[in-house]
């Protein structure tokens, strides 16, 4: 079995089998994956630290079977950090991604997309996000664009900022950094009330159905995430589809950019990738007391 080595940071991780490939369709190695999230660690962790994570696994690549993983499995070394959290009826032992090397050890695993909590493991229960999760009917992006337009606009008028991010699927996510003061019935309490409020501006184009057969071909707007150990794909993921696509941060000025869709960025343009660095200047969070009493007043 062939290995690397490489170092990151204190630590050296060991690659095996850098040369299997994990997207044997477009010739992406699990070497390439390793070297992606190498090459993003800087941005991405900042995204991660303190999060616990779900891991999409797929070891023997996308066209094979692939898992999510909750529980971090015992032959993790000790210096993956972890976080001890309740669920019902037990705990959960998530994995933490702090750092460049524990990015790269995940990748070696076969894990191609971490998806992070909304929270962070020191006050699981109070986010310090909110995400709205623009999910269209087919694969036209015409109605992502629009109805990313018309969210931004509503969180506008309540004072709220927001940043864009293309999923690396179909849709986009749109971001509200929050203070982690309001727990997260309180939060998804308004990203619902904010769905609804909006859905019933545009009736014939958005919809807060969560049953595929009630949407009718409107775009959904989907506020399940934001839930005590709901999760979200991470910034700079790598998706586990065709071509490598990536979940990528975004500019508001970018939305009608004509080459932008949900898989605009994908893996082998990393270095275009990292020329920009949209959220550079990213809001910090809000506290959502004056939004309600806004939104309730709209």
């Amino acid at each position: 079995m062939s290995k690397t080595k490489i170092q990151a940071g204190r630590r050296t991780v060991e690659v095996s089998r850098p040369e299997k490939l994990l997207f044997p369709a477009d010739g992406i190695s699990k070497g390439d994956l390793v070297d992606y999230y190498r090459a993003v660690a800087a941005r991405m962790v900042p995204h991660l630290r303190g999060r616990p994570l779900m891991l999409e696994r797929h070891p023997d690549g996308i066209e094979g079977p692939g898992f999510m993983q909750k529980e971090v499995p015992d032959h993790f070394p000790d210096w993956i950090d972890r976080a001890e959290l309740p669920k019902e009826a037990g705990t959960v032992t998530h994995v933490l991604c702090d750092d460049r090397a524990s990015l790269i050890y995940l990748a070696n695993q076969g894990c191609i997309t971490p998806h992070r909590w909304l929270s962070k493991a020191d006050r699981p229960d109070h986010p310090d996000r909110v995400v709205f999760d623009l999910d269209p009917a087919d694969e036209g992006f015409a109605p992502v664009r629009q109805a990313a337009h018309w969210l931004h606009e509503l969180l506008e008028e309540l004072s709220l900022p927001s940043l864009p991010m293309t999923t690396g699927s179909r849709g986009i996510h749109i971001i509200v950094p929050l203070d982690r003061k309001a727990p997260f019935e309180e939060v998804r309490g308004f990203a619902r009330d904010l769905a609804e409020k909006l859905s019933s501006r545009h009736p014939d184009q958005l919809t807060t159905a969560p049953r595929k057969e009630a949407r009718k071909g409107r775009l959904y707007l989907d506020v399940q995430r934001n839930g005590y150990a709901q999760t979200a794909v991470a910034p700079y993921a790598v998706r586990a589809r065709a071509g490598a696509p990536i979940a990528a941060p975004m500019a508001w000025g970018e939305l009608d950019d004509p080459a932008l869709g949900a898989r605009r960025w994908t893996l082998t343009m990393v270095e275009d990738l990292l020329k920009r660095d949209p959220w550079s200047n990213a809001p910090r969070g809000r506290s959502l007391a004056v939004a309600r009493r806004r939104l309730a007043e709209i």
